[in-house]
């Protein structure tokens, strides 16, 4: 048997054997992404109700901005839950 011959056996046999584990690992990372999704927008909400208290006539030009960045996290927050979900083997082919 040739060593390229067992190393794609000792292989195969790892990524089968740690299929469960990478469901558990995807699952996880999930979580902690939108965890991190909701932090992220809370925090941002919450600096643009401050700011619009100090300064009420800025209120416009601070809702714009906090609505476009809440877009931007909750876009980054999609494209790393859906990665989760591929390495977990749930959507995909990979």
């Amino acid at each position: 048997m040739s060593m390229l011959s067992m190393l794609a056996q000792a292989t195969q046999t790892v990524l089968f054997a740690d299929k469960g584990l990478g469901m558990l690992a995807a699952g996880l990372g999930a979580g902690l992404t939108v965890i991190g999704g909701a932090k992220g927008i809370g925090h941002l909400a919450g600096q643009a109700m401050e700011g619009i208290a100090r300064q009420p006539e800025a209120g416009g030009r601070i809702g714009t901005n906090m609505i476009i960045a809440a877009a931007l996290i909750e876009g980054f927050t999609f494209f790393a839950l859906v990665i989760c979900l591929q390495l977990g083997g749930k959507i995909g082919a990979f």
